[in-house]
């Protein structure tokens, strides 16, 4: 069973949004809470978890994009964590994935599809652009989708 797989079992997802988005960082704490994913965060996450979120989402490419290859092997070289500005990167699409999962159940080429197509109510910029531009970026992605689930015309 994937990650995402558990998106599709809705009785099995993590119950806080703070152990799904760390299970999507491939961060293995079920128990883990707000406090404590903001505290590994602001530490700097592992290059591992890079490689866990575009695993998941079937999408590899999107380290390349979240995060400069160099910046990568520099941090897996030197076995340090991510700064925290590319651990912030990775947290914001992570929450952005959590959503969008949970409202595809976890169905990954629908998933891809939405985060890679650009969208008009975003300027016309991908979501998956979006989110990693900044935390606002992502909050206006989240809303976009909160929104479509509620049944409201996106």
């Amino acid at each position: 069973m994937t990650v995402l797989d558990i998106y599709a079992q809705p009785e099995a997802l993590p119950a806080s949004d703070a152990a799904r988005i760390g299970r999507l960082l491939g961060l293995s704490d079920d128990a883990l809470d707000d406090v404590g994913l903001a505290d590994r965060v602001s530490r700097g996450l592992k290059p591992t978890s890079a490689a866990a979120l575009g695993h998941v989402i079937g999408m590899p490419q999107v380290v390349g994009k979240l995060i400069p290859e160099a910046t990568l092997r520099r941090a897996r070289t030197s076995r340090k964590p991510l700064s925290r500005e590319m651990s912030e990167r990775l947290y914001e699409v992570g929450r952005v994935v959590d959503v969008v999962s949970r409202i595809y159940h976890g169905d990954t080429s629908a998933i891809a599809r939405f985060l890679n197509s650009p969208h008009p109510l975003l300027g016309g910029r991908t979501p998956l652009t979006m989110a990693q531009s900044s935390s606002a970026g992502a909050d206006a992605v989240i809303n976009l989708v909160r929104r479509a689930d509620a049944g409201f015309a996106v």
